[in-house]
């Protein structure tokens, strides 16, 4: 479904994504996992197209069309949408109006939908999408309205400050959901457990990916190989 092949970005002269090549299979859930610094939030956006930004070498390919030089909109028309790392915050806007937004199914589908990320509908739907909502809450409204998209890809990037101890099992659940309703899914982390509901995970390093395997075996050599690395301490871009 997406093959990216050799995608390069330079900013200022330095090279932040290099030589970075991945293939995510149809209906798969497939992991990048990498510690702060290693060029994450800036694949995503090199993969959406958002945040101006455009590669310098490479080629990116969806469903067999290159996508590289498509604007955000033209990407998202062709079924792939991101799931920001920090979750909308919009005063005024109800979680029933931003879930309209997303999909044009009735008030049942939307109630289902927040009911699949662990939300009670009654407490929700009336409630703005403000500072009143804790992050993990406007996280899992955020995943909710990507289930009512029902994208062919949706680009997850979670953010590294993690989220909390009760809205993971939930969040997880809901990113199976989307796989289930045939979503391929990218889901970008720094956490093991995160990736343990991938098929296949890869780890990123320095802007490139240097290793791809299944989640438990990855996941091991995260913690033995990455964790003590000199690139966590560089600044994301």
């Amino acid at each position: 479904m997406l093959d990216v092949a050799k995608l390069e970005l330079k900013l200022n002269g330095k090279a932040i994504i290099n030589d970075f090549s991945l293939h995510v299979d149809k209906g798969e859930i497939h992991g990048i996992l990498g510690e702060n610094g290693t060029g994450k939030t800036t694949i995503a956006n090199l993969i959406m197209g958002t945040n101006n930004y455009k590669p310098t070498a490479g080629k990116m390919t969806f469903e067999g069309e290159d996508i590289s030089g498509l604007s955000v909109s033209q990407r998202a028309q062709r079924g792939i949408t991101l799931a920001w790392q920090e979750p909308a915050r919009v005063e005024g806007v109800t979680v029933r109006d931003y879930l309209r937004l997303s999909s044009h199914n009735g008030h049942d589908q939307l109630e289902r939908f927040l009911l699949m990320v662990g939300l009670e509908p009654a407490q929700y739907m009336g409630r703005d999408i403000d500072a009143t909502l804790s992050g993990g809450e406007r996280k899992r409204i955020e995943l909710a309205s990507v289930l009512a998209m029902r994208p062919k890809l949706a680009i997850l990037d979670e953010p590294d400050s993690g989220i909390d101890i009760v809205a993971l099992p939930l969040l997880l659940n809901g990113i199976m959901e989307m796989n289930k309703q045939g979503a391929s899914v990218l889901l970008i982390t720094h956490s093991e457990r995160v990736t343990e509901i991938a098929h296949r995970v890869s780890i990123l390093c320095a802007g490139t990916i240097i290793r791809t395997g299944p989640p438990a075996e990855s996941s091991q050599w995260f913690k033995n190989n990455c964790l003590t690395c000199p690139h966590i301490n560089e600044p994301e871009h």
